[in-house]
C-alpha cells in the first residue's frame, strides 16, 4: 500500500546521498544521528574481528537504519521509512576506510593507482515491521597516478570524509580509468536498488 506522505527519513550526513536523491525527485527530512567521538557516537562503525566488508557495510547499514527508526518511534516522530546506507572501499579484501591525514591518504591512493579496487555500498530500509538491506558492488579502475598528482589532490578537502581517500564525483573523476557496476554507489547511494527498497516500503518512485 502507498504511503500518504511521501516523504522519508535520511538517516545520513553525506551530502553526496542528498543530492542523489534529489535528482530522482524522492523529498526526505534528515535524521542525523551523533558522529562525534568527542561526544559519542549513535552508531560506531568499527571493524569487528574477521568481518568481511560485504558483512560490514551490510551490518553498519542495518545498525545506522534501526537506531534511526527507534528515534522516530521514542521521539513520537511522524512514521515515515528510514533510508540509510553505508560505503566502504575495498582492496585485496582489505577495507579501506576514510583517512585520518594526508599521510594516509596519499598511502591509499598510491594503493589504488594502477590497479581495480571494489566499492561496496550497502542500502537499508526501516519501516514498521520492514527492515531490508540491498548491497551493490562495483569494481573501479584507477588510472597509475603520478606522485604530483596524489599529491595535488590530497591538498585539496576531498580525500578526507571518503571511505578509500577520494570522491568519483569530484576532482578524483580524472583518476577513473574504467568503472563496472553503478555510478551512484560508488558516490555513496545505488539509486536502483534504493528505488527498490522504498517500493517495498510503500514509497511511490
Amino acid at each position: 500500500m502507498k504511503l500518504l506522505d511521501r516523504k522519508i527519513y535520511l538517516a545520513s550526513k553525506s551530502p553526496r546521498r542528498r543530492e542523489l536523491l534529489r535528482q530522482v525527485g524522492i523529498d526526505f527530512e534528515l535524521l542525523m544521528l551523533r558522529n562525534d567521538p568527542s561526544r559519542g557516537v549513535d552508531v560506531t562503525e568499527d571493524v569487528n574481528a574477521q568481518e568481511s566488508p560485504e558483512n560490514y557495510v551490510a551490518r553498519v547499514a542495518l545498525e545506522k537504519g534501526a537506531f534511526a527508526w527507534n528515534m522516530v518511534m521514542t521521539r513520537r516522530l511522524t512514521p515515515r521509512p528510514v533510508l540509510s546506507a553505508d560505503t566502504t572501499v575495498t582492496m585485496d579484501g582489505v577495507i579501506l576506510g576514510k583517512p585520518a591525514g594526508q599521510k594516509e591518504a596519499v598511502a591509499m591512493l598510491e594503493q589504488l593507482s594502477g590497479r581495480t579496487h571494489e566499492v561496496l555500498t550497502a542500502v537499508a530500509v526501516h519501516y514498521k515491521d520492514m527492515a531490508e538491506q540491498i548491497t551493490q558492488v562495483s569494481k573501479v579502475r584507477f588510472a597509475t597516478l603520478s606522485p604530483a598528482a596524489i599529491r595535488a589532490y590530497c591538498a585539496t578537502s576531498e580525500p578526507y570524509d571518503k571511505a578509500g581517500g577520494y570522491g568519483i564525483q569530484g576532482l578524483a573523476a580524472l583518476f577513473v580509468e574504467h568503472i563496472e557496476g553503478s555510478h551512484s554507489g560508488i558516490m555513496g547511494l545505488p539509486l536502483f536498488e534504493t528505488a527498490q527498497l522504498l517500493r517495498r516500503a510503500g514509497v511511490p518512485i
